[in-house]
């Protein structure tokens, strides 16, 4: 888990040297780590691209060993017949040697078998390695393979925003409640007051989605905000605010105007869906595309993905996981 937990300096006040030395030892702590998680990941490239690639060589060499095998059987058939015509030339030639009335007798016969003819040797059809197979935009179709491991997240959670009280997964898609509380440097962008988070990325038009398990757990928020929210100070997750979220509060569903959302069922997953250039933030049920609530408003600066998580008290879901997207590729022929 991506979890900041920098020891040094725990305990002390808020002097700014003391804060400067602190957050260069985060600094660090955060650049060793991330550089951990970068191997990890190329590891785990490089592990795949080994196995392709003894995949590969192993498909040639079988090949070879099949076509090799055939070609083997055919010149053993061939040598065979050959053997077979030798000993009809050495019959022939002995009964040539016979001065007797006999060879005139089988003088029919003899030259029968002295007509006997063999085919010219052919070449199997497709007997050599299909170069073609092995080598035609391999490149490319290792690539295409590589999404069975390689997945896309629409939204990556931004660790140097996340509360104090949050910890996150290594690949920075999940989010859960931590306790005890990690010591953190209170930066400008990192919100110190709730149990908040932003996604790395913000947007100032354009449609967006993306869908968020939440399972059994209890209590969260999720949502957009503005740029500019407030990090620090007392505030209500409302559009009055910067923020555009529905909450879930031991089973009961508000939006952030302190309305009651009436839900039939408990959703697992979570659908936010923004129109910045429409003014629109809806949230749906993934499971049905059911809609469970649409903010309609303007916007005038960037929005963020945004998440609170409370405990989880004792339910099997710690925290909220932002869901893999689907990853095609297609291949445009030339006009």
């Amino acid at each position: 888990m991506y979890c900041f937990n920098c020891s040094l300096h725990v305990g002390f006040n808020s002097d700014n040297n003391c804060r400067m030395m602190y957050s260069s030892h985060c600094l660090q702590s955060q650049a060793q780590h991330t550089e951990k998680q970068i191997k990890a990941e190329f590891e785990r490239l490089h592990q795949f691209l080994r196995e392709e690639e003894e995949a590969r060589i192993a498909a040639l060499k079988e090949e070879e060993k099949q076509k090799s095998q055939k070609m083997k059987e055919k010149i053993e058939q061939m040598n065979r017949e050959i053997s077979s015509l030798s000993d009809t030339i050495r019959a022939i030639e002995g009964e040539l040697k016979d001065e007797d009335i006999s060879f005139l007798q089988n003088f029919r016969t003899t030259k029968k078998r002295a007509q006997c003819t063999m085919p010219d040797p052919q070449l199997v059809s497709g007997g050599l390695i299909d170069v073609a197979k092995h080598l035609g935009n391999l490149k490319f179709r290792v690539w295409e393979k590589m999404k069975e491991i390689i997945k896309h997240t629409p939204v990556i959670l931004d660790p140097n925003t996340a509360s104090s009280w949050l910890c996150l997964s290594d690949d920075l898609t999940s989010v859960s409640q931590t306790d005890p509380e990690q010591q953190v440097p209170d930066s400008p962008e990192r919100f110190m007051k709730y149990a908040d988070i932003l996604g790395s990325k913000g947007f100032s038009s354009g449609k967006h989605s993306w869908e968020v398990e939440v399972g059994d757990h209890p209590d969260w928020i999720m949502g957009v905000a503005k740029e500019s929210v407030d990090r620090k100070g007392e505030r209500h997750a409302s559009p009055k605010n910067g923020v555009w979220a529905i909450r879930q509060d031991s089973g009961k569903y508000a939006n952030g105007k302190g309305e009651t959302l009436l839900l039939k069922k408990k959703p697992q997953r979570i659908r936010v869906q923004p129109d910045y250039d429409q003014g629109e933030v809806s949230f749906y049920d993934s499971i049905d595309m059911t809609l469970i609530y649409t903010y309609k408003d303007t916007f005038t600066e960037t929005l963020y993905p945004y998440f609170y998580i409370d405990s989880a008290g004792d339910v099997k879901s710690t925290g909220v996981q932002i869901c893999q997207s689907e990853v095609s590729l297609t291949v445009m022929s030339s006009q």
